[in-house]
């Protein structure tokens, strides 16, 4: 019976850790995306070489600065804050985690019911995401630079 329950209590933990593990990739993806969207899309960056060439020139060129790997990286440095933003709610059928925004980005009110907002929740969501900003790092500049279809699937659901 102790074995039974020990093995019950292990499943159970690793599922509480995948639910944390994902939800944190998702809302980290989440939060890049939508930082990316509030940058002009008319500002550029100067990206390449700055050394002279033999004929005189420069190997420069000016690329978007919203996906640039400059912002991307600058981003990724400050993202995880945003993690006290999260709660955590879970599914009364299957009794899984997800982590979901409590402050919305424009000031609107939002439906909390059922959604847990403390400490231990943000410090764990921001522990995972910093996590995962570390160790994915240039598969998420790699995906967001080229403005790829469906990061969340391809990251969270694939990559890690």
């Amino acid at each position: 019976l102790a074995l039974a329950l020990a093995s019950l209590l292990c499943t159970a933990g690793a599922r509480r850790s995948q639910d944390l593990h994902c939800g944190a990739c998702r809302a980290l993806v989440d939060e890049l995306e939508w930082e990316i969207a509030q940058v002009d899309p008319r500002k550029t960056i100067q990206m390449g070489s700055f050394r002279i060439n033999p004929d005189g020139s420069q190997s420069v060129v000016e690329v978007p600065y919203a996906r640039s790997e400059a912002h991307l990286t600058e981003l990724l440095e400050r993202v995880c804050e945003k993690m006290k933003e999260y709660g955590e709610k879970v599914d009364p059928n299957t009794h899984r985690k997800s982590y979901v925004r409590v402050i919305s980005h424009d000031g609107t009110k939002m439906d909390l019911s059922g959604v847990k907002f403390d400490g231990d929740v943000t410090s764990s969501l921001k522990f995972a995401c910093e996590s995962i900003a570390e160790e994915y790092e240039d598969e998420l500049i790699e995906f967001l630079s080229h403005e790829a279809e469906n990061v969340k699937d391809r990251l969270c659901s694939k990559r890690t």
